[in-house]
């Protein structure tokens, strides 16, 4: 069985059928994914802002992201729900689909970016906290700051283009 095998199957099952053929399923899930978009794409990007060091440079890097990261993981769980709902509906199109695959791979860069930062650059945090951002913090958050913006973008794109 082929990956496109596979998205065939589950566009075929019922509840993306039922989300594909609806005249108000399909936008009402796609409202909540953008919506849950935003919050997490605002959150991130105060905390890639402090990183930057161009603002909140006076509160604590871990006090910013300890605000932060509740909201940005719950948002982030909504948008992802919310975005396999509606690939579902329409799996074989967006697998095909060069914006979607496009959008994925940073998706997935910005989790591997979000990931060295966590294991590596944040764990001496205590010695660079109310100070300005060790290089390896910019550049974590200069990266964050250009993948999703990427995402947005390939999101958006997708949109014209499914």
């Amino acid at each position: 069985m082929t990956i496109r095998d596979l998205c065939q199957w589950l566009q075929d099952l019922s509840l993306p059928t039922d989300i594909r053929e609806s005249d108000w399923l399909f936008p009402t899930i796609e409202t909540v994914h953008v919506l849950a978009l935003v919050l997490v794409v605002g959150s991130i990007l105060i905390v890639d802002l402090r990183l930057l060091g161009l603002v909140n440079r006076g509160r604590p890097v871990r006090a910013v992201i300890a605000e932060r990261l509740p909201v940005t993981w719950s948002a982030f769980v909504v948008a992802a729900v919310a975005g396999s709902f509606l690939f579902s509906s329409k799996a074989v199109t967006y697998y095909d689909d060069f914006p979607f695959r496009l959008k994925m791979v940073c998706l997935v860069l910005a989790g591997i970016n979000m990931a060295w930062f966590h294991s590596l650059t944040y764990r001496r945090v205590a010695e660079w906290d109310r100070g300005p951002p060790p290089a390896a913090a910019r550049i974590a958050g200069g990266i964050s700051l250009v993948l999703w913006v990427a995402i947005v973008g390939a999101g958006r794109w997708v949109g014209f283009t499914t």
